[in-house]
């Protein structure tokens, strides 16, 4: 039987960068190293990310943008590798780069390079493709991983096979198969960052609007739990997409309403009696064209029954009425549109199982679970990026020392 010193599963950005980070660490030649993909070839998410240019880290980083059943788990990796150290290996590679809004960072060129950065960093490893992974079992001073090119046996074995969205792209459910043989809980995965669904009332204002964009900010929950994100929104013919949604995706449950404010920056009710106290002969749809584009303005003038009317006929209640579906729309999504479009899984590996230092698994000794199969979901931007790099480099730092 093959043997090795470490198996990772999963060649993405927390595998392949677990692998180097391992490599640097113990130096080369002093761990044998195997990295096992099924796919054709390797960090294909990182290649599609950021619209091809590999949104890598965010400046921003700290553990308020992660989503997770224990928010402190993170601390410790995100700590230990910071979106700065992640910064001087780009440098160091020569890829240049550029920051977009919030802390976004992005390739000037392709996210090839990032790729082709993290498996010049982990030379010495062995990249094995096209391999799938059956099952990992338990023998005495480690594991055996049973796969399509036969069995392996190793030392230790790191879970990086990510979630379960975009399976067009290979993702599976492998490594919560694999967490659960060996006693590790859930935290029940489920689409994140992902566009929202609405029944057929809604669907008849966005349908109409679809491809039409507008900055929104886009609110879940209440009091002190409220979250809140101001970005584009994108209307669909199944709803509602755009990063203030795919945002707000990853908070929301079935059944939970979101509230959305199509200006935020204005209190239009003021506005619409200020245009009336100026005369009022003006339509309503042509007074909410101030705040909003000129579609948008024209559906909701006509959803609240007033096409046409002019400012100068309406009351205040008529008025208030149209500025809370401006200000305050409250909408109960349906759905999502699923894995097939979801970026990030939100949800996973639950951490209290995890030890946050080393990520590993607390009843196993010598197997460690990184990057989005774990329950540590980053926001749009960068966030996931760097929680595969902090949470990788946490068991390569600790796998290097042992």
């Amino acid at each position: 039987m093959e043997q090795v010193d470490t198996v990772i599963l999963g060649a993405g950005a927390a595998g392949l960068f677990c692998a180097g980070s391992i490599l640097q660490q113990a130096g080369q030649g002093a761990s044998r190293v195997l990295v096992l993909d099924h796919a054709r070839a390797p960090g294909e998410k990182i290649r599609i990310s950021g619209g091809g240019r590999c949104n890598f880290t965010n400046l921003a980083t700290g553990l308020d943008r992660f989503v997770s059943g224990n928010p402190r788990f993170a601390a410790s990796a995100l700590a230990g590798f910071s979106p700065a150290d992640f910064v001087a290996l780009v440098d160091d590679a020569g890829i240049a780069w550029h920051e977009k809004t919030l802390g976004q960072l992005f390739c000037d060129g392709s996210a090839r390079q990032v790729i082709d950065m993290l498996l010049h960093r982990m030379r010495g490893a062995e990249l094995r493709l096209g391999t799938a992974v059956a099952e990992v079992e338990p023998v005495d001073g480690g594991f055996v991983v049973a796969t399509s090119r036969g069995q392996i046996a190793a030392r230790r074995v790191v879970v990086a096979t990510g979630g379960k969205s975009i399976p067009k792209m290979g993702a599976t459910g492998i490594g919560y198969d694999i967490a659960a043989r060996f006693g590790l809980a859930l935290a029940e995965p489920r689409a994140g960052l992902v566009p929202l669904t609405f029944a057929q009332q809604d669907l008849d204002l966005c349908s109409p609007l679809a491809g039409l964009s507008v900055m929104a900010e886009v609110s879940h929950g209440a009091g002190r739990g409220r979250t809140r994100f101001r970005d584009g929104l994108l209307f669909t013919h199944r709803g509602l997409s755009g990063p203030a949604i795919l945002q707000i995706s990853s908070f929301w449950r079935p059944g939970e309403e979101i509230a959305i404010d199509l200006a935020p920056d204005a209190d239009v009710a003021a506005g619409l009696r200020t245009l009336r106290g100026q005369g009022g002969r003006q339509g309503l749809a042509a007074a909410l064209g101030r705040w909003l584009p000129a579609r948008l303005a024209e559906a909701i003038a006509s959803e609240t029954g007033l096409a046409g009317a002019r400012l100068a006929d309406q009351g205040n209640a008529a008025l208030d009425r149209v500025a809370a579906r401006v200000n305050r729309w409250t909408l109960r999504p349906v759905g999502s549109e699923g894995w097939r479009t979801a970026e990030v899984t939100v949800g996973g590996v639950d951490t209290r199982g995890l030890e946050s230092r080393t990520m590993q698994a607390k009843s196993v000794p010598g197997l460690y679970f990184v990057g989005e199969v774990v329950d540590v979901t980053g926001w749009l931007g960068g966030y996931n990026f760097q929680w595969a790099w902090a949470s990788a480099h946490a068991a390569a730092r600790a796998i290097a020392a042992g």
